[in-house]
């Protein structure tokens, strides 16, 4: 009965937002000022609907309902129950994003309810324009005080840590990290399922009623983590077998996959007890699982593919051409 599942993006439209998304994904209409995809969600009001197969149509918290523990896991199924963990986006940043900080878990239930979630992702750069760049965490320690009086003098980028971004660099925020996607910049973000982000400064932009945009000043001096974060920045480099781990977390484990045209790679991911998401952002790659009878799915650039659990254990990844797939694991 089950395969693995293609959902409709939920595309969200910002005023940051720009139109490479409509050429990634290769949509037949065009998207202008659109900044984010939501490729697999369970974001209250922004629920995943199935694209595919005999279930198409299905909301993913009603596949959820019926298989809990074959799409999710035993493991994540005792954690989180029939709550999908993770949010899946394509970011795309014609303009720089708000300076930015998410709360943990502790700050999210305290303040949100004891359902919230807190907020640790992490990027992968998909394209950059040449001087495209981004800001994650402060270039040095500071203190709460001076972190208030640089708020209060505006000065507040002359702490701010900038990394100049191309194509394969990924990254890991934790919560309490500044940051802030710059524009120029398209990417994968792989994040708790949360969409609670305080803003700490946003260049005084205003938005199409001509208002400026919420900031969340208290919250988000509550929230930051102070100190200088040496290894946001994600070293890696591919093994022989074309992979490498980019990210192993509390609620994340994150690789990328490299593959020749006409190569051939199987996965078994069933020790880690979880579903696995494929992000393929570039290329393309037929997805099959050896315990379903569908027809191997085209994964293009743009493209993602949830495999529920009880199928991890022996995918078939086939590319037509060079091809770069994000697997996730929770």
């Amino acid at each position: 009965m089950l395969y693995p599942f293609e959902f409709e993006p939920i595309f969200k439209r910002t005023i940051w937002g720009g139109n490479r998304l409509s050429r990634f994904k290769q949509l037949s209409q065009p998207a202008f000022g659109v900044g984010e995809s939501w490729e697999i969600s369970q974001v209250e009001g922004d629920v995943s609907v199935l694209a595919n197969g005999p279930m198409k149509g299905t909301t993913l918290s009603q596949l959820l309902e019926q298989f809990p523990e074959a799409i999710l896991g035993k493991k994540v199924f005792a954690r989180f129950g029939t709550h999908f963990p993770l949010l899946f986006k394509f970011i795309d940043a014609k303009r720089d994003l708000s300076v930015q900080v998410h709360p943990d878990d502790a700050m999210a239930k305290k303040y949100h309810g004891p359902q919230a979630s807190g907020k640790t992702e992490m990027w992968y750069v998909i394209e950059a324009e040449p001087y495209a760049a981004l800001i994650a965490g402060f270039s040095r320690n500071l203190s709460n005080v001076e972190y208030q009086l640089r708020m209060k003098q505006n000065r507040i980028e002359e702490v701010l840590r900038r990394f100049k971004v191309q194509a394969g660099d990924a990254f890991f925020i934790p919560p309490g990290l500044v940051h802030s996607i710059g524009g120029g910049i398209l990417l994968l973000e792989i994040q708790q399922t949360s969409d609670l982000t305080y803003r700490i400064y946003d260049y005084n932009r205003v938005d199409a009623e001509g208002k400026k945009r919420e900031l969340h000043t208290d919250l988000a001096a509550e929230a930051l983590d102070y100190s200088y974060h040496p290894e946001v920045k994600l070293n890696y480099a591919l093994s022989s077998e074309n992979e490498a781990d980019l990210i192993h977390c509390e609620h994340f484990n994150t690789n990328v996959l490299c593959l020749q045209a006409g190569q051939s790679m199987r996965r078994d991911k069933s020790a880690e007890d979880s579903f696995v998401v494929y992000n393929c952002v570039q290329g393309s790659v037929r997805l099959s699982c050896a315990m379903s009878s569908m027809e191997p799915i085209v994964m293009c650039q743009g493209k993602s593919v949830l495999v529920p659990a009880a199928l991890a254990g022996n995918i078939l990844l086939e590319a037509d051409s060079e091809a770069i797939l994000v697997e996730t694991t929770s």
